[in-house]
């Protein structure tokens, strides 16, 4: 059964850094092209970063350039995102995503399409405020 399971969430100041972590099961993450996805309420969800597993290569969306950095650890099935420099607008659930070889995603994850992943993560809450 394939399982992602996001932790690490909390409430910050602005200027402070959290380390959210994804660990997945029922598949090998290294088979995978992996995301991460935030949503606030009333709006649609957005990519945030991704990376395509064929060539490891990561992306970002602009309003997170420099400050977040997406990783994985093959060997413990888990994958990370390193948010460094949080800002109020950071405030989201945030959410962990995989896509399989037959997916859009798995080649073109930068392209952050909800649709195109087939597992999600049940989310979990950064919230950043004073």
């Amino acid at each position: 059964q394939v399982q992602l399971v996001e932790s690490g969430g909390g409430l910050v100041q602005p200027g402070e850094s959290l380390n959210l972590s994804c660990i997945v099961s029922g598949f090998t993450l290294n088979d995978y092209s992996v995301a991460w996805f935030r949503q606030v309420p009333g709006k649609e969800r957005e990519g945030v970063s991704c990376v395509t597993t064929y060539n490891g290569k990561s992306w970002y969306t602009n309003a997170v350039k420099g400050r977040f950095t997406i990783s994985r650890d093959i060997a413990k099935n888990t994958m990370y995102l390193q948010m460094d420099n949080l800002k109020p607008e950071d405030t989201a659930v945030y959410y962990c995503a995989a896509a399989n070889p037959q997916s859009l995603a798995f080649d073109y994850c930068s392209g952050f399409v909800p649709s195109w992943y087939d597992y999600w993560g049940q989310g979990t809450q950064v919230t950043v405020s004073e």
